[in-house]
């Protein structure tokens, strides 16, 4: 045993030994109302990335970010990442990406927190009880636009480190941040980002958390797996314009017929995706893992309820996590050039395009998988011998993400949760996809855990988005405690 692991192993046990949860979770519940005003202050800001006309918005609110890291004496760097190019050629100024470093002692683990502060579009007027922009209390909830996803999360974090600084306690480990303002619009200039700083700033990262995702009951949650994502159009084209109805209608095969009669070659009735080779790319189903759905705590009436249907795909728990979760799924999400407004329009449309998705799970390539797609759909266009043309794009492959839930993150994770919370965490994946996980997987080569504190009703991405008050105090008070968790991982666990 050399010299480094021994005081690596001394260090660990002097931080078990010392830590005073006790005084800091009382600092936590002492400053809770401080910790709302901050969310406040974050959720006026209409940081939303898909709204060019808010871009001024967001390079504030990323301003903000990198003053409240430098108050707290935090090395803190704005980096550009270049310019975002739109439809008509014109050329936007990416929001700079915050990194922030807090201790460089080489003898403790350095963890990066990743977040975001860019929000999705909101208005009053789309349904909401409450102004987005205006975090608005009510019954301990918190309500605004980015409350939940992800400005709480991020804040938590900072909160976190700041409480060890004010009780002039060491932190535990080092602690990087990295926040970014385009998440909600596909993370832009991130990857080249991680690209370039992988041999500087996360040279000596050890471990990357992200806490961008929730809990999936009232339960914390411990996240190990996301679905990734592959994006289609499907564009039909037949006359050279749009057409009567009453007047072309019968004498022309019309592109809508073409492409609704291929759509529903895509997935059966009951759910089964038909696409020759994608069912059979995925990993099996094992017994750990089954066990580990069983256990899950989760209501499928209250899940049914909540979603306001009158019957699930699956009438059992783990059939429906899995499917959820572990599985493909096809969705079709719209149709461009269709009629959709109120009232009636008797056109025959020229040119309609659909979009689709499949959501990725291991052990499927985006690479293998558009060719399946777009092979099986030109087959079966090509049997209707439609005048038509077909035109098959993937504008999206995102890979999944699987953690192993045996690292000694995720054993520090449950022990963090088993402090704050007195119970075991639930160990769920996400049905939805978060690339950046598996950017960093692919370039830095670190390990990952997803922590969140999001509540499993807390409506993001929808409307009256909220967080409850607990979550966000309790969650501070976890990561709190799962710094503590870290500094206790043996080095050659990394």
């Amino acid at each position: 045993m050399n010299l480094q692991t021994v005081h690596s192993i001394l260090l660990a046990i002097s931080y078990s030994q010392a830590f005073q949860y006790t005084e800091l979770a009382q600092y936590v519940d002492d400053h809770q109302e401080e910790y709302v005003e901050a969310l406040r202050d974050w959720v006026a800001v209409e940081s939303d990335s898909s709204n060019i006309f808010k871009r001024p918005e967001l390079h504030r609110m990323m301003e903000m970010v990198a003053q409240k890291l430098r108050e707290m004496g935090g090395t803190v760097e704005l980096v550009d990442i270049g310019e975002q190019e739109l439809p008509d050629g014109q050329t936007l100024a990416l929001p700079k990406v915050v990194t922030a470093q807090f201790g460089s002692d080489p003898s403790k683990h350095t963890v990066c927190v990743y977040g975001h502060v860019d929000v999705q579009p909101a208005k009053l007027e789309d349904g909401w009880a409450t102004n987005p922009y205006n975090l608005t209390d009510i019954k301990g909830n918190l309500y605004g636009r980015g409350a939940s996803d992800n400005k709480a999360p991020v804040l938590a974090w900072i909160h976190a480190v700041k409480a060890y600084q004010d009780l002039s306690m060491d932190l535990p480990v080092n602690v990087k941040f990295l926040i970014e303002g385009m998440e909600e619009t596909g993370s832009n200039g991130l990857d080249a980002f991680i690209l370039a700083q992988n041999d500087t700033f996360f040279s000596y990262v050890d471990y990357i958390i992200i806490s961008d995702c929730g809990w999936l009951s009232r339960r914390p949650a411990l996240t190990y797996g996301t679905r990734g994502n592959c994006y289609f159009f499907a564009e039909v084209e037949g006359p050279k314009q749009d057409l009567h109805s009453g007047v072309y209608g019968g004498t022309v095969i019309e592109p809508m017929t073409d492409l609704i009669g291929i759509l529903d070659t895509l997935i059966s009735p009951s759910g089964k995706i038909l696409i020759p080779g994608i069912r059979e790319a995925v990993a099996p189903l094992s017994d750990e893992e089954w066990k580990m759905y069983q256990d899950v705590e989760f209501n499928l009436d209250h899940y049914k309820n909540k979603t306001g249907v009158n019957q699930l795909m699956y009438n059992n728990k783990v059939d429906l996590l899995a499917h959820r979760w572990r599985y493909p799924t096809v969705s079709i999400h719209g149709i461009e050039g269709a009629f959709s407004d109120s009232g009636t329009k008797t056109v025959i449309p020229a040119k309609v395009t659909a979009k689709f998705s499949i959501r990725q799970v291991p052990d499927m390539d985006p690479a293998v998988v558009k060719k399946q797609v777009t092979d099986y759909l030109y087959s079966v266009f090509a049997k209707r011998k439609s005048p038509n043309s077909l035109k098959v794009t993937m504008v999206i492959g995102a890979k999944p993400w699987l953690a192993d839930t045996q690292h000694p993150l995720y054993e520090a994770g449950k022990a963090a949760v088993q402090r704050v919370f007195n119970m075991d965490p639930d160990m769920i994946r996400e049905g939805g996809t978060i690339p950046i996980a598996r950017t960093f997987q692919d370039v830095t080569g670190k390990s990952i855990i997803m922590m969140p504190i999001g509540g499993f009703d807390d409506g993001m991405h929808s409307q009256n988005e909220k967080i409850s008050r607990y979550n966000y105090i309790e969650g501070t008070k976890l990561f709190i405690a799962y710094l503590n968790e870290v500094a206790q991982i043996k080095s050659t666990s990394v």
